[in-house]
């Protein structure tokens, strides 16, 4: 299995054990979360709705068609983040890096963290040749840690994501090319 460790934290893929904790996750930061993930948020407003998330997310795993991890405290197994490798297309070996990390977890380097390890894996393991991360301008956390893990800014895409109650936002694509 696939899994990462790093200070006191573990990625992991998603587990089929882990519905109650990633209803406390999305309920504990719901609001911080639900403008960019309305559609994770949605999917786990109670713990029954989680254990079916998570089943949907194993398949699709097992399948390669997107996969989920979580990210937790090592000892207590608290879920504080997710990170999605999703929009795979097999043809142009290329795919997209999603992720969120609870409110209190900020600012403390572990996205980073995260997100280089599962950019590592998805380019060697998956064998992918170019990773994105699709990003409001106004998110500056979440621009450091794109810049810090090497992704470059390519454009703006117009009107990519649709909020919740919102007009159309404009995103910021950067982008990660396999030098190999």
């Amino acid at each position: 299995m696939t899994t990462f460790a790093f200070d006191q934290f573990q990625i992991q893929p998603i587990s089929e054990r882990d519905g109650w904790r990633l209803c406390d996750f999305v309920s504990a930061n719901a609001d911080y979360l639900k403008r960019y993930f309305p559609i994770t948020v949605a999917a786990n407003l109670n713990p029954e709705l989680s254990n079916l998330f998570v089943l949907e997310k194993l398949a699709d795993f097992a399948s390669g068609k997107e996969y989920v991890f979580t990210l937790k405290e090592q000892e207590e197994r608290k879920i504080i983040g997710l990170v999605y490798v999703k929009e795979i297309n097999p043809t142009k070996r290329e795919a997209e890096i999603a992720y969120c990390i609870g409110y209190p977890y900020k600012n403390k380097g572990i996205t980073t963290k995260s997100i280089n390890q599962i950019s590592n894996w998805a380019l060697n393991e998956l064998g992918l040749s170019q990773l994105r991360i699709i990003v409001h301008e106004s998110n500056l956390p979440s621009i450091k840690v794109a810049q810090k893990c090497g992704y470059l800014w390519k454009e703006t895409l117009k009107e990519e994501h649709k909020p919740p109650n919102e007009a159309p936002l404009d995103m910021e694509l950067y982008v990660l090319e396999d030098e190999g």
